[in-house]
Order: C-alpha cells, then structure tokens, then sequence
C-alpha cells in the first residue's frame, strides 16, 4: 500500500473510536439489501461483495438492509434471515474475511412492520402498530396485539445474540418506516393503549426492545439506530419529537450511535427525496444530520447521495458527523478508502447517480452498479485488471460508447496497443446522447472515467472516423471489437412508419416538439420517458401511449418518480393497454392510430407529431464485412464467457485477427449490459 503523507492529515482517514471499537478511518457503508442472499443466508456472494469494500480500505461496512428478527416479517427483497441460528456460521466467515481486511462489520436487524407483503414466505400477517396500510407493499396490516409485541421483543434479543455470537462488531437497529418507528410516528400510531398517543407511550416499544437487547448481549456490545428524527411530512413524526426522542436515546445509555435519516419511504416518490437520485441535490440531509449531532453530542452517522470525497471530507471536517456513509458510492468503486490514501483520488470511478442499483432491488433483482459490472459478481469478476501474462495483443475497436470504452479501458490495463475509431467527434454514444439531458448530466461520468483511464494508459482515439473494413485491417490486428451501438428501430407501425419521428430525434433536437404530440413507447426504458419529459417541459400537449400495464416498466420506482412527476405537472395524458398501429396525414397534421391487444377496436388521435420509441436495431454492417475474414467467423463461445474463460474458436485459421461484437451492435440493451459485454469478454484477453 502505497500511503500519500500528505493523507495522514486528511479528516477523513482519521481513526474514530466507538465505545471499545477502532474504526480506521471515518468512511463507512451504511446498511442496504443487495439481494445477493441465497435462502436468507450470506453465502459466497454476498461475502465477497463486502469483503471487496474491506480490501478497498473502508472502516465500517454495515450488512443487510435489513436483517429480519421475526418469521413474520418476511423479506420483500432478499433479506437475511436474523432468525435462524444457521446464519451464524456464515456470518462469522463474512466478518472473518473483513476483520483480515482491518474493517469491522456491523448488521442492521429489523421487523419489516409494513413495510412487506403477506403473499410469501409462512402467509403470516403483516403487522403494525395501527391497521394502516403502506401503498408502496400495499398489504393492509394487522394491529399489533400485547402477545404479538412480547414476542418480537424476544425476537429482536435472540437475534442480537445470534450478531454477538457471529463475531459482528455491532449493530444497527432500523427505525425509518419500520416497525420500531411505525410506533412512533402519528401517520402510523393511532392506538389509545399504552403504546399509543403521548411520546412517552409511543417510545415504549423501543425501550422494551432495547431493554431486551442489552440483558441478552450485555453492556459491551455496540448497538446503534438508524433512524428518523424527522418525516418532513405533516401527518408524521415532526422535526421537533423527532430529535427529541434523538436526544432521549442519546441520553440513555442504551445505545451507542445514531445513523440519521430525514423523510418518509412509504411511496417511490417519497423514498426518493430520502434516497436522491441523479438531478435532484446531493446530500440533501447533511447539515440536518449535523444538526442533531450538535443537539445530541451523540456519534452520529449519515448516509444519502454523499456520492464524493469532496463532500465526505467536508462532513467530518466541519463537524457535522463522525462516520460519513458513501453507500452507492462504494458499490460504484468499492476502493474509495485506499485511493484516497494513495493519493489517487482521481482514479475513483464517480457514482453518477443513476441508482440503477436500488431501482433493481425494488423491482425484486438484485443490486448493480451501472458501471461497475464487477459489483456483486467479486467471484468471477475483477474490479482491479491486472497486465496479461501472456503475448500483448493488438486490438482494434469501433465505437467510443459505454462497450467500447471499457473495451478499451480493460484491454490496455491487459497491456494491449489498443485504438478506437469513432465516427462522432466526441465519444459516449447513447450516454452523451441521454446526459444532454440536464437532469441526467451526471451519466457523462461514465465516459469522462472512461476516457480518462484510457488515456493514461496511451490508448489511441480516431474520432470523426467512420470506420470501415480497409480502415480496420490497416491497422493489422489480432483482435477486432465491433462495439458501434445501434439506431433507433421506428419501423413498427402496420402503416405510416415514413410519418413518425424517433425518441433520439427529441433527444439530440435534430426534431423539436410541436404543439400537440404522441408518443408511443413499448420499450419503457429511459429513451422514451427522456423524450416525453422534453417534450412535456416545451410546453406541448402530450398523450403517452404504451401497450404495456403500466408505463416505463423497464425504469424502477425511484427514477419513475422524477418522470412522473414531471410529466403530471405539464398535464400529460398517459394511455397504458394501447398500442399505436398506424399513422396518416391529416391536412397540416396527423392521424394517430391507436389500438390495443384486448380487442380490434381502433381510435383516431388527431396530432401535429408522433414519436415512437421502438429500442435500437444494431448498426453491423461493418461486422458482417469483416465476419468471413476472422478466425472464428464472429461466433463467440457462450459456454466459455459465462464460465470466465478465454475465446478459442478457430473456424478459419488462415484468418489472421477473431472478431466479437458488444454492447447494442448485438442487441438493444442498457449501459450496464454494454459494460459487462466487454468487461467478461476483455479480461481474458
């Protein structure tokens, strides 16, 4: 390891002591559920992804979002089983691994409340303190009884024993939209029993299970809570009873941190001002987490889009906590730690805000990064290339997007002669394209990193090069990688494709919006609902039609809610179940056609544009010209890239150069399908 002297003085790489525990620097992850668990347990997976932030330099890495005590609580997505004894060996090997690494290792433990479903799982029924019902899981709740309370009480002691018994450092208890909170707040807690109505009976709850936790585990063991000290919301707990119950739990000796939160997370619009996304405002709750430090003279810990170092180092240094999380940050690079010790600040791959990874987890996948395709796959995937040991290559790529960019990136941290051709005059493909958008802008930091890494390591660029074959073969290569995308497919309608115009065409303003627009969207990625938010924000009349149930079904929850919201603010009409069949002039404007699945019944819409978002269709002609001169006529071997093997075919060993084709000049995809492409692909180069 190479240590900067310089960074010894950094505010951030100073240790921080909790209790009996030496953190090594105030940088942490604050718990979340990757879904990575395999039969609610931690296994292989789900203990390398957190072992890697270890090795990177990380002080705290906090698991599980959360961890469930109760049966009766059942995951809604991919959380650990708290309850069962047999997840202790598992997560003693976790901690094993990340205590060798000099991190420490904490677990967030919690009853779901409502914030679940009843249909999995023992069909047991979701509990609450009061029957009102959460619309983002949309189960109504049973209230909570005397007997039902009594044994979750037990539950959340067993389970911290179990923590204590796996060699854990601590861990956090879950109070924000929980049950532990959901006895606290009014929105949740209409009981006229001793756990309802003045603050004190409204806490009892907690002081029970606190009480519980600490006769099972003693007086040693770290326990903290991630909680709300204000819902911003005025049916719920204000900003007021929210510190002062901070201030009670600070004061009672039962617990040893506060992780602050501020808002409430029952609807996607609501969890996204809790969790900002890419054009909304970076660490929007700091200052009020260093509010309540100030108030409490607590230790204090905060996470929510503090994506930088800048803004990391600034939090400690002013004061305003004493462990800063970079949660989306570290699953973007998992090496921000040690970067920044070695002084290599500028190396960190940038979270651009896409929260890609959260919108996958509530859509019931698991957590990915949209740049980072080593995330989650530490098994088979490396987040550091290392030289080959083998004879350097010379590779030739066409297209400078996402694919081929990480292409290039990997290929010549390989220690291949690597050059790209590019037709456009700057690279980024679909991602500049989609970053023109300014509440999407954050995405450029894919390309810049890209560019950047490239660069340093003497990769050739030829922008403004459309390539073609005598271009390519001039340059005698071993290896060619067509990764050159793809355009827009519109040619969907039964009539009238000539009359349409593309979501790219709104998008890269070759088209403006006119007065009164449709736009037909049966992609239900980001293109179409980027075009109708340009287009809502003209000022247009706008209908979006989709055959889909629901609109945008390919964008999760929290990007929805960015979409939606502006989309309800201009007015727009959204149409689901519809299918758009053809299009006709109509005297100065057009004829929409719109039918649906379900029926033959046709509808007129009469508009002055329609857009349609169709996905892409590859742009491969440079590919099938150079397919019958390569040495494996461009079959790539699935078996081998699944398997983390290198490509051996030789159909044609006369050839002199094999041949792969990446990224959306296959098939249209995502960013994150583009960069694992050529991640898995190059690595064996």
């Amino acid at each position: 390891m190479n240590i900067n002297i310089q960074s010894t003085k950094d505010p951030l790489l100073q240790p921080y002591q909790l209790k009996h525990l030496t953190l090594r620097n105030r940088i942490m992850s604050t718990a979340h559920e990757p879904s990575y668990s395999e039969d609610g347990m931690p296994k292989e997976r789900y203990r390398l992804y957190h072992a890697e932030k270890a090795r990177g330099g990380i002080a705290l890495t906090m698991t599980a979002g959360s961890a469930i005590v109760s049966p009766d609580s059942p995951a809604a997505f991919g959380n650990l089983h708290a309850y069962k004894d047999e997840i202790v060996p598992w997560l003693r090997e976790l901690a094993d691994e990340c205590h060798e690494h000099g991190a420490a290792v904490m677990i967030q433990i919690t009853h779901l409340g409502r914030r679940t479903n009843w249909n999995k799982a023992d069909w047991l029924p979701v509990l609450a303190p009061s029957p009102v019902r959460e619309p983002a899981h949309r189960a109504f709740p049973k209230e909570a009884e005397e007997w039902d309370i009594a044994r979750i009480i037990k539950d959340y002691a067993a389970t911290a024993q179990r923590m204590q018994a796996a060699g854990l450092d601590g861990i956090e208890i879950e109070a924000y939209g929980h049950l532990l909170d959901g006895f606290w707040s009014p929105a949740t807690n209409k009981r006229s029993d001793d756990y309802g109505g003045a603050l004190d009976n409204r806490l009892r709850f907690t002081w029970d299970v606190l009480d519980a936790i600490r006769e099972a585990t003693g007086p040693d063991f770290i326990v903290g809570l991630r909680m709300v000290a204000d819902e911003d919301w005025d049916k719920g707990l204000s900003r007021e009873e929210g510190v002062e119950i901070a201030q009670r739990l600070a004061s009672s000796g039962k617990c040893d941190f506060l992780n602050i939160i501020r808002g409430h997370i029952d609807s996607d619009v609501a969890l996204s001002k809790v969790i900002p996304i890419q054009g909304m405002r970076a660490s929007p709750h700091l200052d009020f987490a260093g509010e309540v430090r100030a108030q409490t003279r607590f230790p204090v810990f905060h996470a929510a889009r503090i994506s930088d170092v800048a803004t990391a180092r600034h939090a400690i240094a002013e004061g305003k906590l004493d462990m800063v999380g970079m949660t989306r940050a570290h699953i973007a690079d998992p090496h921000i730690a040690l970067k920044v010790m070695e002084g290599r600040e500028a190396d960190i791959r940038p979270c651009v805000g896409a929260t890609y990874c959260l919108d996958r987890i509530y859509e019931g996948h698991e957590a990915l990064c949209i740049h980072n395709a080593a995330t989650g796959r530490e098994a088979t995937m490396p987040h550091v290339i290392r030289p080959s040991e083998e004879a350097k290559h010379n590779i030739a790529i066409v297209g400078a997007g996402p694919a081929g960019l990480e292409a290039a990136r990997v290929a010549a941290d390989r220690g291949h002669k690597v050059t790209v051709f590019e037709a456009a005059p700057h690279p980024g493909g679909q991602v500049r394209l989609a970053a023109q958008d300014g509440r999407r802008k954050e995405l450029i930091g894919i390309i810049d990193w890209r560019m950047a890494r490239c660069e340093a390591k003497g990769v050739t660029f030829r922008f403004n090069a459309y390539a073609e074959e005598s271009d390519v073969m001039a340059l005698d290569p071993d290896i060619v990688l067509i990764a050159t995308g793809g355009l827009p497919d519109a040619e969907v309608l039964e009539e009238g494709n000539d009359l349409v115009v593309s979501s790219w065409d709104i998008l890269s303003g070759d088209a403006k919006p006119a007065s009164n627009v449709l736009l037909f969207d049966d992609n239900g990625a980001h293109p179409g609902m980027q075009a109708a938010s340009l287009i809502a924000k003209a000022g247009a009349q706008l209908e979006v039609v989709t055959p889909e149930r629901f609109f945008a079904p390919e964008i999760g929850g929290l990007n929805h809610a960015a979409y939606a919201e502006i989309l309800d603010r201009a007015g727009a009409r959204v149409t689901i179940n519809s299918r758009l069949v053809g299009a006709r002039r109509s005297g100065n404007g057009l004829t929409a056609l719109v039918g649906s699945d379900y029926s033959d019944v046709v509808r007129e819409r009469e508009v002055d544009q329609i857009v349609v978002e169709h996905g892409t269709l590859p742009l491969d002609d440079l590919y099938f010209a150079l397919k019958p001169m390569s040495k494996n006529l461009g079959e790539m071997d699935y078996a081998a890239l699944v398997a983390g093997r290198g490509q051996a075919i030789d159909t044609n060993p006369d050839a002199t150069f094999r041949l792969f084709r990446i990224g959306d000049a296959v098939a249209s995809r995502n960013i994150h399908a583009a960069i694992y492409d050529a991640l898995r692909l190059v690595k064996n180069f």
